[in-house]
């Protein structure tokens, strides 16, 4: 049976992504969960979400490229609070480069999805026929 979206190899990366993320903030200081905790775990849980809403409007392909390209913008924002972990000393090199070569595949991926969004879109499953009964 298919899950849909979850089906995607690049949802089930970035939501590896974004649990990896969460792992890594819960050792940040208490005093930034409000702060940089937080802004680092709401961006890579996003990418799934946008990825999922646009998924399940597919077949409107502005509004697929739309979505995908916000989960895409939540990714580079990822990216960013990534680097912050990193200049405040609250993760290593060696952890901060895997993450963000994730956050890079996943990035390419997405963008593949913009580029080509008919390759993403809803199959039909025949015309449908209405009758009205009185």
């Amino acid at each position: 049976m298919t899950k849909g979206f979850k089906d995607l190899i690049v949802y089930q990366k970035a939501f590896k992504l974004a649990m990896d993320i969460y792992h890594v903030s819960k050792s940040f200081p208490k005093e930034e969960l409000y702060s940089l905790t937080t802004q680092i775990r709401k961006p890579s849980r996003s990418v799934c979400a946008n990825m999922g809403e646009g998924y399940r409007k597919r077949q409107y392909p502005a509004h697929f490229v739309s979505k995908i390209s916000d989960a895409d913008m939540e990714n580079t924002e990822t990216q960013v609070w990534l680097d912050f972990a990193l200049a405040c000393e609250f993760t290593s090199n060696d952890i901060l480069n895997d993450l963000t070569d994730k956050s890079e595949e996943i990035g390419r991926m997405l963008n593949h999805m913009i580029e080509h969004p008919e390759k993403y879109r809803r199959k039909s499953v025949g015309s449908l026929q209405f009758t009205v009964s009185s």
